[in-house]
């Protein structure tokens, strides 16, 4: 086998959308093997603007926009339009995550595409879903990760919920939808089928999909989770503990026999053998008790005295890390988390994206390029549009 095969080589994939969900949804395919064609507005994608800006992109971009090809087309105007039908007659994949009903508006919907191309299979990433009552409702993913049920239940009881600081709905509809888009590629390669279909992501679902045994608690016991801080419900003891050089640790002690080794490290063996604590519905009773001894534990001593201590005792525990910890720690340098590309002779340490393959590994060919980077490529190569259809669609404004 080449070292250089991937899953996805062979597939081309239209994104058709802009910021975040859509194109990381592109990203993690193009990352895999499939050739991604980002069709952006002459202007570029926003998020090309956003943050940290070097050399007028954004280093955010240079990430999210690996190993794609960049056209540009106005899809407000007919031409525009037109082009990107016939390069959607090409694709195996379309991937767009405009409002609900514009891309049927601009004659780019799932059946008008089905029509041209029924092998295509159409992943649509909205805050709410192509149906319901809320689908026309403008869906960000900060307000659907509070529609969600996530919001709920981050942060400190009594206080107001706690954001990530992170686009958490947009990455996990992404990851949804490419699980969802190689489903339904898994489908259509069966025999007798060749058939695309539709891959229908909401933002909300998909944070929706993280809340674990919330709702068979809720409907079979009438319990409603609440928020927890540091903590989590039920389980004891989870929690972080601040060191006396001022590092957090995360503990996580709940297993009865590791709560028992957790406590004589932490020199309270009396709480080791306490019969009361022996189980976590006893430990659950004594929460406040038990978090105290450890609160009181890890404050006399150092993060790494606490760390070398309780691996050696064999009980789960961690620090809380920065980026600036990640990029020097030896396990991420082992499992190769950060990959380098070069912009304009000066590297840049991009991550690496999940899952490793052993057979047929994912890889960064090349960083975010310039708007419009591939766009003599694309017309040329697959729409076989000549040098004066090119130059007048510039001059017209319908590409950059």
């Amino acid at each position: 086998m080449s070292e250089m095969e991937r899953p996805l080589d062979g597939l081309r994939v239209i994104e058709m959308g802009q910021l975040l969900a859509g194109p990381f949804t592109g990203t993690i395919l193009a990352y895999f093997g499939a050739e991604v064609i980002k069709v952006e507005p002459p202007g570029g994608d926003p998020v090309r603007g956003w943050r940290e800006v070097r050399d007028g992109t954004s280093l955010w971009y240079r990430s999210l926009g690996r190993n794609k090809k960049s056209v540009t087309l106005d899809l407000k105007s007919g031409e525009g339009r037109e082009l990107a039908l016939k390069l959607l007659e090409t694709a195996d994949v379309v991937v767009e995550n405009f409002r609900p009903g514009l891309m049927e508006s601009w004659g780019m919907g799932p059946a008008e595409l089905k029509q041209r191309n029924p092998g295509l299979v159409y992943a649509r990433i909205s805050g709410y879903g192509q149906t319901g009552p809320y689908a026309s409702k403008p869906g960000y993913a900060s307000v659907t990760e509070g529609f969600g049920g996530f919001r709920y239940i981050n942060g400190e009881p009594g206080k107001a919920p706690v954001r990530p600081n992170i686009s958490m709905g947009d990455t996990l509809s992404a990851i949804h939808a490419a699980l969802g888009i190689a489903l339904a590629l898994i489908q259509r390669a069966k025999p007798g089928s060749g058939e695309g279909q539709v891959v229908d992501v909401a933002l909300y679902e998909s944070v929706f999909n993280l809340m674990e045994g919330i709702v068979p608690e809720y409907d079979g016991a009438g319990v409603v989770r609440e928020p927890s801080g540091t903590t989590v419900t039920g389980i004891v003891p989870t929690n972080t503990y601040r060191c006396d050089d001022g590092k957090y640790v995360v503990i996580g002690g709940n297993g009865d026999s590791i709560f028992k080794r957790l406590m004589i490290a932490a020199g309270r063996s009396d709480m080791a053998e306490n019969p009361e604590m022996a189980n976590n519905a006893g430990r659950i009773v004594h929460e406040a008790e038990i978090d105290q001894a450890l609160d009181l534990w890890c404050a006399a001593h150092s993060s790494t005295h606490i760390i070398n201590t309780l691996e050696e005792a064999r009980v789960p525990v961690g620090p809380i890390y920065s980026v600036e910890d990640m990029m020097v720690d030896p396990q991420y340098q082992a499992r190769g988390l950060f990959e380098s590309v070069e912009i304009d002779g000066r590297p840049l340490k991009i991550p690496a994206i999940m899952p490793k393959l052993d057979a047929t590994p994912g890889r960064t060919d090349w960083p975010g390029m310039a708007i419009g980077s591939h766009n003599d490529e694309v017309l040329r190569g697959i729409l076989q549009l000549d040098d004066a259809r090119i130059e007048r669609l510039r001059a017209d404004g319908v590409i950059s």
